[in-house]
Order: C-alpha cells, then structure tokens, then sequence
C-alpha cells in the first residue's frame, strides 16, 4: 500500500517538473497571476469591444440602412408633409390644349421618362394625331385616345422644390360637365387653358362655350385663384404674337370680373405651348417672345398662395368612389381636420361606424393626413356596397349633418327658354360629390343685388340674374354644410338638361322640429313634460336631436324623449 502511495506522489511531481512547478507554493502563486492576467485581458476586451463598436455605429450612421417598403414609404410621406400640397384643376373648352399641358408638366418634372414618350408618339402617329401623343400621358382609356377627347377627371401627381401637386385633368365637353364638376370640387386652384389659335378661343368665350361655363362653375365650387394659360402661342395663326395675347386678356377680364374673380389679387395670365413646352418649367427665350418677361408655369403655380386650412377641425371628407381591396377602400379629399390609422369615424348619413385601417396618400402609405390631402382609406366596420359616391366621412364627435331640405340663397344664371323660376322648379343639385335631383318647394324672399339686403315684397317668381332665398328639397338624405360654417361642404350649383341654370350657398340647415315633422306618426305628452313620440322610420342608432327652444330629442331604437318640451293642444296627454 505504502509502495503504490509513494508512486503516486512520485507521478505528481514529476507532472509538476513538466509543467515547470517546483512545489505546490508556485502553482497558487502562479494561479493567482494566471487569473489577474485574464482580468486585465478581460477589461482590455471589453475596452475594444466598445471602441469597436463606436466605430461601427459612426460606420452605420454614413451607411443606408435597408427598411421595409412600408415603413420607407411613411417616412417618405411625413417627409414630403413638409410641403405644402395643393389641388391644381385643369378647365377650359375642348380642344384646348388641358391633357396636353397636364402630359407635358409629368413630363418635364420626370415623372414619365423617354421611352414611355416614344411609345405615345409611334401610337398617336399610327392613329394620325401626332400631336396628341402628350395628351395620352393624362388620357389613359382607348375611347378617350380614340376621340381625343377626356371624359373622366384624370389624377396625377408631381412635386416642385416647395410644393406637391395633384393634378386633376376635367374633360371640356359639355357632355361631361358634371365630371368636371366633380373634378374642381376637389381643387385648390384652377389652370384655365385657352386656346390662342385663331378661331379656337372665340369658339369658346361664345355663349355656350366652355370657357365660360367653367370659370362660373370654378368659382362657385371655390377655386379661389385662377392661373389663365394662353396655349398654343406656337401655333403658324399666332406665331407669338402679343397683338392675340393682349387681345385673349382685354376680352377675359372684364368676364372674370363678372364671375366674381378679382383680377388683380387672384388671377394671373401667361403664354405657353403646351405641345413644346415652351414657358412652363423655365422661362421663356426673348429669342423666341421678345415681349414676355414674368414668370413661367411652375414658378406661377409655386408662388400661389391659398388660405390656411384648420387640421384640427371636425374631420369630413365626402366619399368620390370606393372600392374593395383587403377591406372597403374609400377616395376622396380631406375638407377639414385629419385622420390617422385606427381612428374611429362615421360614415354619414347611414351612421355607421368604422375603424381607419390604413391611410394613403398619392399611392404611399402614411400614418396622418391632414387637410387638403386627396386620399385613400381602408376601413373595417363597412362593406363597399353600404357606400356611395356623395356619403361623407366624418367625426363621430361633430357628425355632419344629413338632411332632405335645406335653405339656399341662389344666385340665378340663365333659365333655359326664359322659363320663370318659381316654387315647383326641378334640377339637378351638385354639391361636394352628391348629384341629386331636387325641387324647389318654397320661395322665401328676393335679394336687392345692388344693396344685398331683402325686399319686402312677396316674391312669387323670379327671372334671369336674379338672387334669391328659397328652401330645396332633395328625395334621399344628403350630407351638407351651412356655407358659414363650411364653404366647401355648403355650395353648390344647379342644371337643367345639361346646363348650370343657378349657384347657391346653404343658408339654413333644418331643427330637430323638422326631423320629428317627418318621422313623428303619434305623440304623448307625459305629466312630467316629457313627449314620447313612436317614430314611421326607426333609426338604427342612439342619436340626439336639437327640438324647438332648448329642448333635445333622444332616440332610443324607435322611441323620442324629449326634455322640456312646452305643451301642445295637438299632442295627446298620456
């Protein structure tokens, strides 16, 4: 035992010696060096480690990160928020010149690039229109490139150094003026195109042109600033000449005026060639027009300046078209307020609740979107075929109203046949997105045109160029405004067989008394005060109602209360 001991012990040295330890004493103390020198090296690592990196995060921060489509898109968004974006309608009669120019302006500020132009140019030709071949950049369906005339508002979009613009190209034939209508509700401001070629302007600034008609309606609508191109200033009956500009301008004016346009403040006049491009994104050569010194398209459009709108307001935006993609997707413009994903809204007047899913703007996704702003939303809640063109969507704070009659002051155009208009008159009512049919049931009083105030006389009818305050009717629920409150949600024109016979403002919205007139079949005055009234039609939801004096209308399924109501004879006592 003690033999095998002793080997024992022997092998442990000798493994010691090779290891170079003399004794157990040496091996702590070397131990113990051993484990401070892998602190040090530890702490050095660490050192490095973070000098490293240090280094890597400056590296990172010189380098472009990849990001996800959607998260670079709303980043793009919030970034392009930052400047101002504007509505820009292009009006005027057929033929002159609006698709060319819209074509022309994606064109030069790159948003269509030489191929796809020379693809349009070998199309035109094989149809023998050369020169609309920038007109189908704008014109995208093949009846529209076939007849060379646009009959759907066309939407695109394109940026300067201070300003995004959506562009909104309305068709000028008088077949589909109410596209038009639809197209300069949404804008900002307006381009009147004119053609300058001999023949061409006169066609439309005669009665029944274009021209006319759409700078009354473009003011009615609330385009407040007017940019008028002169185009087609290249053309051999023209050549430039400023005898024809000056002669366009003497004769525009004084009409510009009469539509309600101050000339001096919100209108500006330049030259162009809309198929050249000529004067639209740089300014003119003198060697071309000696004469012109001011300012080429982009820098007029750049220079407009338009009112503040209010982003906190009560959100409306009325619905323009719907469609279904991963849910129900709603287009329209913002009029006030603004939305963000996974706020709450109404969709007005079927009261119905949604939730904002997604937010798009010119085709990017963004988290907000505020006044002004032509956008898409994805909405749950809804489906696409309890929608359509003219509902509003709205705050569920502040909804818009929705009503069947309403009080106007219209100011009478021109009556077709010199027919008289008078209570019972019927026409077409264009206001925001709604064209409805509407009648009117009442004239109300005669407005003095030079003094503004109301006649005493009993007005029983009027004639052409006259202003007048009168109730319409509407048969289906509408959504409206009172023009002082909202300008762009209470104007309005009306037509008759294809042609604007007046424009209005909303004046009066109807009380809640109106509303229990129409639903109210049986009454019961409790001896509280209190009326319960059984409804013909039961709304869907809770509601409240302003009724008479301070009194409020409750609605409960298919039950009214109403508080403080005073007692009336015609109502039975429960």
């Amino acid at each position: 035992m003690i033999d095998i001991a002793e080997e024992i012990r022997s092998l442990q040295l000798d493994s010691a010696e090779v290891n170079g330890m003399n004794n157990p004493a040496d091996a702590k103390q070397e131990e113990v060096e051993e484990v401070d020198k892998m602190e040090e090296d530890s702490n050095d690592h660490i050192t490095m480690s973070t000098q490293e990196m240090q280094d890597e995060t400056s590296k990172v921060k010189d380098k472009e990160i990849p990001v996800p489509e959607e998260v670079e898109a709303s980043v793009e968004m919030e970034e392009d928020n930052k400047k101002r974006h504007l509505n820009v309608v292009f009006i005027g009669h057929v033929d002159a010149g609006k698709s060319t120019t819209g074509g022309q302006i994606l064109f030069l500020s790159g948003q269509v690039d030489d191929r796809t132009i020379q693809k349009y140019e070998k199309e035109a030709k094989d149809k023998s229109r050369e020169s609309w071949y920038m007109a189908y950049i704008m014109d995208t369906n093949e009846e529209e490139r076939v007849k060379g005339k646009t009959v759907e508002v066309g939407r695109a979009h394109f940026e300067t150094e201070t300003s995004r613009f959506t562009i909104l190209d309305a068709p000028g034939h008088k077949s589909y003026v109410p596209n038009m209508i639809s197209g300069a509700s949404q804008a900002d401001i307006g381009v009147l195109v004119i053609s300058a070629r001999k023949g061409e302007f006169e066609t439309g600034y005669e009665r029944g042109g274009q021209t006319r008609e759409h700078v009354q309606l473009a003011k009615t609508l609330g385009v407040s600033k007017l940019l008028v191109v002169v185009n087609k200033m290249d053309d051999p009956t023209v050549n430039w000449s400023k005898e024809r500009y000056d002669e366009i301008e003497s004769k525009m004016i004084p009409f510009l005026k009469l539509s309600g346009y101050n000339v001096k403040k919100d209108v500006q006049f330049l030259p162009i060639s809309g198929l050249l491009g000529a004067n639209m994104k740089t300014r003119m050569d003198n060697a071309i027009c000696p004469w012109w010194n001011g300012p080429c398209l982009f820098e007029a459009l750049d220079a407009i300046e338009v009112p503040p709108r209010d982003p906190k307001g009560p959100f409306r935006m009325p619905i323009i078209d719907k469609f279904k993609d991963m849910g129900t997707v709603v287009m329209g413009k913002v009029e006030s307020g603004s939305v963000t994903e996974g706020d709450s809204l109404l969709v007005m007047p079927n009261k119905t609740q949604v939730k904002v899913l997604a937010v798009y703007c010119d085709e990017n996704k963004a988290r907000y979107a505020g006044p002004g702003e032509n956008v898409r939303i994805r909405l749950s809640g809804i489906d696409d075929e309890d929608i359509l063109s003219g509902f509003v969507l709205s705050s569920i704070a502040r909804p818009i109203a929705a009503v069947n009659e309403f009080d106007a002051q219209l100011q009478i155009l021109e009556l077709l046949d010199n027919a008289i208009f008078t209570a019972g008159y019927k026409a077409v009512l264009h206001i925001h997105s709604v064209v409805e049919e509407c009648e009117i049931v009442q004239l109300l009083q005669q407005i003095d045109p030079k003094t503004r105030k109301p006649m005493k006389k009993k007005v029983l009818f009027v004639k052409n160029g006259a202003i007048v305050v009168c109730r319409v009717q509407v048969n289906n629920l509408i959504c409206v405004e009172k023009f002082s409150d909202f300008t762009q949600l209470g104007r309005f024109t009306l037509r008759t067989e294809g042609k604007t016979v007046a424009v209005g403002k909303v004046m009066e919205l109807p009380s809640g008394s109106n509303f229990l007139k129409q639903f109210c079949i049986k009454g019961y005055l409790t001896s509280k005060g209190q009326l319960l009234c059984i409804l013909a039609a039961t709304p869907t939801c809770v509601d409240s109602y302003i009724w008479g004096e301070g009194a409020t209308l409750v609605v409960f399924g298919c039950w009214v209360m109403g508080i403080c109501v005073p007692q009336s004879p015609s109502v039975p006592e429960h």
